[in-house]
């Protein structure tokens, strides 16, 4: 009775044709069809996200988590401040659909654990008295590099009006962990057992909304390499390279065509038992990067409340 990881996010977007042109340029596989878009990572077999097109605004449709089990979980809901609903419109009645304490609609799906990624060559790094790569380069010339490979969606980072609230909704209703957080403005909540540091995390803000969806590539380089080649495609804002100190993961963030974002991570530190994990509460110092390029002055505003001031068709120079 509890989350162990999450499935796919869904969007409501003005216009669809650039919402799939987004993501494909990020390296999704897109499987249109009227006015809705499934985008998937290749290689997998299910939805990463939806887009529903034709909507005035980007709004967050909702998250879907996949669950061990149902059992329990309505009565775990209630008594943690949601509520039970019906499924929208069009979507599938199977599993359960709650709203979150702040309205936030989230479905829980009992659903098959992905494929098994294959194993890759590992990053090596020479370090002093510490010579792992010998008598070759570590780096072909740059042609040689194919576009990014997204691999999975390792988490979603949603805004909320209560961080501490949301926190608790997660933990105490759904059976997840915190992992860390700062202050009441950032947290990060992760799957009790076998779990990338973070799975669903929340940031501040007047109202509910989707800052990010994040998807794991194979290396640091290809983080560096996939980000910088999506922000010459998207000609849009970004923030990286670089790294952040909750979770210790590398990330470039670039700005999708609604103000929101997408992230390209590697090396996310792993929870393996939340029991024997000791959640830190860290200085607004570490909340968004221990290092890195200056943060975009938007980086954290939620356009779905408050839209002034986001212009899609200024593109960074």
């Amino acid at each position: 009775m509890a989350v162990t990881g999450v499935l796919s996010f869904t969007l409501e977007i003005p216009d669809l044709a650039s919402g799939v042109a987004f993501y494909t340029d990020a390296g999704l596989v897109a499987d249109v069809e009227g006015t809705t878009a499934r985008l998937r990572c290749p290689g997998q077999d299910r939805d990463s996200i939806v887009l529903l097109g034709g909507a005035p605004t980007k709004r967050l449709h909702h998250v879907a988590l996949r669950v061990d089990s149902l059992s329990g979980m309505t009565d775990a809901v209630v008594r943690a401040g949601g509520t039970v609903v019906a499924a929208p419109a069009a979507f599938c009645a199977t599993g359960l659909w709650v709203s979150d304490p702040h309205g936030m609609l989230i479905h829980l799906a009992e659903h098959a654990a992905d494929i098994a990624l294959a194993e890759v060559a590992a990053f090596q790094v020479n370090a002093p008295a510490r010579l792992v790569r010998k008598s070759r380069s570590a780096m072909l010339p740059s042609k040689s590099y194919s576009t990014a490979k997204p691999l999975r969606l390792g988490h979603v980072l949603v805004f909320t009006p209560d961080v501490l609230a949301s926190v608790a909704f997660m933990t105490d209703g759904l059976g997840m962990g915190l992992a860390d957080r700062a202050q009441d403005v950032i947290a990060f909540t992760c799957a009790r057992k076998d779990s990338d540091h973070h799975v669903i995390a929340f940031a501040k803000s007047p109202g509910i909304g989707f800052h990010h969806g994040s998807f794991m590539v194979a290396d640091p380089d290809e983080v560096g390499r996939g980000g910088r080649a999506l922000v010459d495609k998207a000609k849009r804002g970004d923030w990286g390279f670089g790294r952040h100190t909750i979770g210790s993961n590398f990330f470039h963030y670039i700005q999708d065509p609604w103000g929101s974002w997408f992230e390209y991570y590697s090396d996310m530190d792993h929870i393996e038992d939340h029991d024997h994990w000791t959640p830190t509460n860290y200085a607004m110092a570490d909340s968004l990067a221990n290092w890195g390029p200056k943060v975009p002055h938007d980086f954290v505003h939620n356009y779905e409340v408050d839209p002034n001031g986001f212009k899609p068709q200024q593109i960074a120079a």
